[in-house]
């Protein structure tokens, strides 16, 4: 089965369908309509996957918390023959960052082998991840941001004031954000995109040795399936705010409401990850548009080879 998902075609599949999106709501950056720009990513990524010879399931799909135009939850994409699959997305993560101009949004796609990505709630997660390297349980969930801090500069061999943690900037985290610079450690605060935040943490050149904070469900299923594919490590668990979010629990078949679940649990076998760059940010670039060509620039990662690729596409406007 996995070898099937993966295969080499349905690789640069996924690229393509990420373009498409990426490139449709690079069409309204800057222009202060966040709705508009995600309908623009929703419409790209549906046409331009059920344009593809597999049998997809989407099982992480559009949020219904921000009343977003969805690639819904149970949609079935494709043109039904070839690859059974699990398809988890986000046309545009970060509509605030593309409405606004500003660096890091990106249009993301998962897939893997049919039953294998948990099929998360549209809830919030409490979230830790770091990137490869580290002995196994170097982080925990249910240790204070202080500790694990600790933890992870005594398993790099630097002191604590030599890590940077990436958290994203709301109110709520204000505690995580005192416990991390109680121990000397330097935060970096994102506004949006907590799956290129939790990415970060696997690339040494973004500085960024640990993510934590609570975000979306959804973003953690495609951050674990991006962390599948280079290493690291993740941990999360399912904040429930009141009984109709525990209902869409319930509905999606998770009963275990207190449950912490590991990356591997999230992302049960092999995975294909892609993200194109819709505005330019620290993992990759934006859409551009020069002498009548349009550019983009694409991560797609196979974690069944551990293979990383970046994919540039210049084609006519």
């Amino acid at each position: 089965m996995s070898s099937q998902v993966l295969d080499r075609n349905l690789i640069m599949d996924a690229v393509r369908v990420c373009e498409a999106a990426a490139i449709a709501a690079w069409q309204l950056v800057g222009r202060g309509d966040e709705k508009a720009a995600d309908q623009a990513a929703v419409d790209a990524m549906r046409t331009a996957l059920n344009d593809l010879d597999i049998d997809g399931e989407i099982v992480i799909g559009e949020g219904e918390r921000d009343e977003a135009p969805m690639l819904y939850i149970g949609e079935k994409v494709g043109k039904g023959k070839g690859a059974k699959i699990d398809i988890a997305l986000d046309p545009l993560e970060g509509t605030t960052l593309t409405a606004k101009a500003m660096a890091n949004a990106l249009a993301v796609m998962a897939w893997a082998p049919k039953g294998t990505l948990l099929n998360a709630p549209d809830t919030y997660m409490d979230k830790i991840a770091c990137g490869p390297g580290y002995p196994a349980g170097v982080i925990d969930l249910d240790k204070t941001p202080a500790e694990n801090v600790a933890a992870l500069a005594k398993a790099k061999g630097v002191d604590a004031t030599a890590i940077t943690v990436c958290i994203l900037d709301r109110p709520r985290h204000a505690e995580i954000i005192a416990s991390v610079r109680s121990v000397g450690a330097r935060v970096h605060l994102i506004t949006d995109g907590d799956v290129a935040g939790v990415i970060n943490t696997a690339d040494p050149e973004t500085g960024i040795d640990m993510y934590v904070g609570s975000g979306g469900a959804p973003e953690g299923v495609l951050a674990c399936a991006a962390l599948k594919c280079v290493g690291g490590q993740f941990q999360g668990r399912l904040v429930f705010r009141n009984a109709d979010e525990r209902a869409r629990a319930a509905r999606v078949g998770i009963t275990d409401l207190d449950k912490k679940y590991d990356l591997h649990e999230m992302v049960r076998a092999d995975a294909i990850f892609a993200a194109t760059g819709v505005t330019k940010g620290a993992l990759l670039d934006g859409v551009r548009v020069s002498d009548g060509f349009v550019h983009t620039h694409t991560l797609v990662m196979n974690s069944a080879s551990h293979t990383v690729r970046e994919v540039r596409m210049k084609r006519p406007v």
